[in-house]
């Protein structure tokens, strides 16, 4: 049989393991994107508690943002990039390209909600739109920090 041969099962087991690395790591960016957004959104409820509305909103937003960002970038620099974060000016340089790239991406969400919302006035268009941005949002940002903020030599590391 075809699967006897040694070298046909060792590249059929090879390419299905990628497979399901590619799969575990969607599963794994999916999780700890929610995982961040409930963070986010429990850091904001926390303050709001403390804080009169008119002006704790901002403060509310500000630490959810900040609280959410830290863990999903830990959690991405370990679980989907597998990089061991080491030195407070690579970590300082890493963590400031992986939250300007989510400023981006946040935009292009912002952007396309706001845009299904405009045009067909409806909280379902307008929830498809954010859900069509988030979507794009997410590819966009495992893409970008992939390729200069966990890169093996991104480009603004000094030898």
């Amino acid at each position: 049989m075809l699967s006897d041969n040694p070298f046909v099962a060792g590249y059929w087991r090879l390419t299905m393991a990628a497979m399901l690395t590619v799969h575990q790591l969607m599963f794994r960016y999916i999780v700890f994107s929610i995982v961040a957004t409930v963070l986010n959104l429990i850091t904001q409820r926390i303050v709001l508690m403390g804080l009169e509305k008119s002006y704790g909103l901002l403060f509310a937003m500000l630490a959810g943002t900040l609280i959410g960002l830290v863990v999903k970038f830990n959690l991405d620099a370990r679980w989907i990039f597998y990089v061991r974060l080491s030195g407070a000016r690579t970590q300082s340089k890493q963590f400031g390209l992986y939250s300007f790239f989510g400023v981006i991406t946040t935009g292009i969400f912002w952007g396309t909600e706001t845009l299904f919302w405009v045009i067909w006035t409806t909280e379902l268009a307008r929830e498809i739109g954010a859900i069509l941005g988030l979507t794009i949002g997410y590819a966009m940002k495992y893409k970008l920090d992939k390729r200069f903020v966990f890169s093996e030599s991104p480009p603004w590391r000094t030898q």
